[in-house]
């Protein structure tokens, strides 16, 4: 099939009646000029999500550094015993309390794949939270570490995902996909879940009523069709369960990683906002799509908000796997945030965990 550039409502058309696109018919929009990538998307962005731009003030806290998957991208996992941690049970209480008082709605808590912690940790650690703070959204654990955490406790997902979320877990965000492709998993993360896997993981969940996030992070080995791969393996599941809040992709980050001595730089802005269009435009079933300051910066997380990114993520007062690989992390403020969106013209407001509008701008 060839695309005519300058013809592009067959795409807006199926994204609004909700008709999944072919494989093909994915691949081939990697074709195209970006500005006509941005129109498309953009266009269903308005149609779907309107004008306001979102938001939720939250904070990332990495509970242990120590991980037996030893991943080729991840610069955060300690690489000797002596550099390892965990974090004590009162110093998570000081940061969850910090960010509240910082006006955090959102906490997320993830860490390595480590033995030394069992369920009962979390157990503990989750209740005590919501007694202490029964307000915060406990949006924590990626798939990965529930799959870990089953696998070492011999249960089930469901077990597990049922004991985490009595004692407080709201629900799971979408870390640790990478990229949905075996091919890929197998050279990079070869000691983690499977794509089949995290998908076991979201779809118990979701089952179970559970929200989650999907993630995508780009700009390593992948090939486009991986990409596609990946857009409709997450397409697919929010198509039966519709337990996807919010699809994320952000670029891998090469610094102090493995993998840096064959990828030097992370993808350009160019290649994000391809992605990040052609994300929009494949995932009809999912409403939100956020950009990423954290890896792009404010600049071009604003031009993603026209490339089909309807919600500029969180504040993100803590994070420490990225900044792991000598990325400069400065929070964003939340006047910070509402600035540089009302600078396009949009109206703006912080939202929870599940996009519901707390406070408008």
């Amino acid at each position: 099939m060839s695309i005519d550039y300058y013809n592009y409502n067959d795409y807006v058309d199926k994204n609004l009646r909700g008709i999944d696109l072919g494989f093909e018919e994915a691949l081939e929009l990697f074709e195209l000029p970006l500005p006509v990538i941005g129109m498309i998307a953009d266009r269903i962005r308005r149609a779907r999500c309107g004008e306001l731009v979102t938001f939720v003030i939250d904070r990332n806290i990495s509970y242990t550094n120590r991980c037996v998957a030893r991943c080729k991208f991840c610069a955060f996992y300690a690489k000797h015993e002596r550099d390892g941690y965990i974090l004590s049970k009162e110093t998570i209480l000081g940061k969850v309390k910090g960010a509240i008082e910082a006006g955090a709605t959102q906490i997320l808590i993830q860490g390595g794949l480590n033995p030394e912690i069992g369920i009962e940790w979390f157990e503990d650690l989750f209740s005590t939270i919501k007694r202490q703070f029964p307000t915060v959204q406990l949006h924590s654990l990626s798939p990965p570490e529930i799959h870990f955490i089953a696998m070492h406790e011999g249960m089930s997902i469901e077990e597990t995902l049922a004991r985490l979320r009595a004692a407080g877990l709201d629900s799971l965000p979408g870390g640790g996909a990478e990229v949905l492709s075996d091919r890929i998993r197998a050279e990079i993360s070869p000691n983690k879940l499977s794509a089949d896997e995290w998908i076991e993981v979201m779809d118990t969940a979701q089952k179970m009523g559970m929200k989650t996030t999907a993630t995508m992070m780009f700009g390593h080995i992948e090939r486009n069709e991986e990409i596609v791969e990946h857009l409709f393996r997450v397409r697919d599941l929010q198509n039966r369960r519709k337990g996807f809040t919010a699809f994320i992709p952000w670029t891998f980050q090469p610094w102090h990683t493995a993998l840096h001595e064959r990828i030097k730089e992370p993808a350009s802005a160019r290649r994000y906002l391809q992605v990040l269009g052609i994300a929009r435009i494949v995932l009809h079933s999912i409403r939100n799509i956020q950009a990423s300051w954290l890896t792009q910066g404010c600049e071009v997380a604003k031009l993603a908000l026209f490339f089909g990114a309807n919600d500029f993520g969180g504040t993100i007062l803590e994070e420490n796997v990225v900044t792991a690989t000598g990325r400069e992390h400065n929070p964003m403020k939340p006047g910070e945030i509402v600035e540089a969106v009302k600078s396009l013209g949009r109206p703006v407001a912080q939202r929870d965990t599940y996009y519901k509008v707390l406070k408008r701008y």
